[in-house]
């Protein structure tokens, strides 16, 4: 049978790369993880579908986190900046912070968060407009044991909650603010791809994840400016305050300058992510 399901995976990843994901797809059954037999994975595999949807989680860092259609997908570069955010910023339980993760699909940035910091350092908020994704980031933060809120005063714990909303709404800024007045932290891999460049994704993202999570307007940047917006409201920044937005590979440096405008930052800088591609945008008060 291995022959036979190599031969089909090969005609479509090479075979180095079938050999690797049929080893996975194997652990993942001897592992009970999931219910598919090897033919069911091969041929969803072959038919262009992700892997990741496939065995139903993606590690992102320590974390193995639950994946499902039409979600979007953890990304390794996402996990490199969270994890440069976390070493960046340290709160303690003495001195905690309140963040908010705009387009949080998976839940996978403020999760790996909460993970990396200490507990009782941090209340994080996550706001998208898919229930999908609500419901998958609610899943993720039961399976992390991250609570929606602290079951013991005594005991120190960080804790996660969600919001089903529009961030590109006109009112979004009076929406989050009865959320969570006010934020230490803006995070966000909002929808940045173009239109012409949605056109040339390949087909397992076009054909598998949530356009919604993928398209941000003609130019890639219409969840940008409203970022901008939200964080021209008054006071949904607490003062030395941080937003860190991932960007597309051409968009470091538009996207600085779209924050820079608010008048709103002391500092700003763009990180490179392992591959050399300017990823993510950080902004400081």
């Amino acid at each position: 049978m291995l022959p036979r399901l190599l031969t089909s995976l090969s005609s479509s990843l090479g075979r180095s790369q079938a050999v690797l994901e049929l080893k996975w797809m194997q652990r993942a059954i001897d592992c009970s993880s999931s219910n598919l037999s090897l033919d069911e994975m091969v041929s969803r595999r072959a038919s262009g579908e992700p892997l990741q949807y496939i065995l139903g989680t993606q590690p992102f860092g320590p974390l193995n986190l639950l994946t499902r259609p039409p979600v979007l997908i953890p990304r390794p570069e996402t996990e490199h900046w969270v994890i440069r955010l976390a070493e960046l910023i340290s709160p303690t339980s003495q001195k905690p912070v309140s963040l908010l993760d705009l387009g949080t699909g998976s839940g996978c940035i403020p999760l790996l968060l909460c993970h990396l910091w200490p507990p009782g350092s941090v209340k994080a908020h996550a706001v998208d407009i898919s229930p999908h994704a609500l419901h998958l980031a609610q899943d993720n933060a039961a399976l992390c044991g991250i609570s929606s809120h602290s079951d013991n005063e005594k005991k120190p714990q960080n804790t996660f909650s969600t919001l089903e909303a529009n961030f590109l709404a006109e009112d979004f800024a009076k929406i989050v603010a009865n959320f969570n007045p006010s934020f230490d932290i803006i995070t966000s891999n909002p929808p940045y791809i173009s239109w012409n460049e949605y056109l040339e994704l390949p087909p397992s993202v076009l054909n598998f994840e949530d356009p919604k999570a993928l398209f941000g307007g003609p130019s890639g940047l219409d969840f940008y400016h409203a970022i901008a917006r939200l964080v021209s409201s008054k006071d949904i920044l607490k003062p030395n305050a941080t937003v860190a937005l991932e960007v597309g590979h051409d968009q470091a440096s538009v996207v600085e300058n779209i924050l820079r405008k608010t008048r709103r930052f002391r500092l700003t800088e763009i990180w490179s992510d392992p591959w050399g591609k300017q990823r993510t945008v950080i902004a400081r008060m």
